[in-house]
C-alpha cells in the first residue's frame, strides 16, 4: 500500500526541488550553469564523464518535476502559482524588505520561490485529493 501524503512528503519534495534548482543555478558561482559556461567559453573541455553525468541527472530531475508540475497544475494553475509568488516578491519590494538593487538576494528569493512552485506542482494531486476527496485518473491502488 502506498504511503499517505503528509507535510513530511511535501518537505522532501521541496528539499529535492531546492537542491535541483540551486545546483542548476545560483548567484554564488558554484552551479551547473557556471560549470557549463566555463567549459564552453573557458579553457576546460565540455565533455568529460562528471559533466555528462551531472547533465543527465539534472535533466532527469527537471523532466520529472516539470512534467509533474504541468500535469498536476495545468497551464492556468501554473500561471496562478507564478502570479502568487510574483505578488509576494512585489509585496516584499513594496514594503521595503527587499530591494531590487541587490541582485544576489533577489536571485536567491526567486530561486527559492521557483523551488516552491515545483514542490507544489509535484504535490498538487495529493493536496487536491485531500481537499476535495476526488482522485485523479492516474491514481491507482490507493
Amino acid at each position: 500500500m502506498a504511503r499517505q501524503f503528509d507535510s513530511q512528503g511535501f518537505m522532501w519534495r521541496f528539499i529535492f526541488a531546492l537542491v535541483m534548482v540551486f545546483l542548476t543555478y545560483n548567484p554564488n558561482g558554484l552551479s551547473y550553469y557556471h560549470w557549463a559556461k566555463h567549459a564552453i567559453f573557458g579553457e576546460g573541455t565540455i565533455m568529460n564523464p562528471p559533466f555528462a553525468l551531472v547533465s543527465v541527472v539534472l535533466l532527469i530531475g527537471w523532466t520529472i518535476y516539470l512534467r509533474a508540475t504541468f500535469r498536476s497544475l495545468g497551464g492556468f494553475g501554473l500561471l496562478l502559482a507564478v502570479a502568487f509568488f510574483a505578488i509576494i516578491i512585489w509585496w516584499l519590494v513594496d514594503l521595503g524588505l527587499l530591494g531590487l538593487n541587490n541582485v544576489s538576494v533577489f536571485s536567491y528569493i526567486v530561486l527559492f520561490l521557483l523551488s516552491a512552485v515545483l514542490a507544489v506542482g509535484m504535490s498538487w494531486s495529493h493536496i487536491r485529493r485531500r481537499l476535495s476527496g476526488q482522485a485523479d485518473m492516474d491514481d491507482v491502488d490507493e
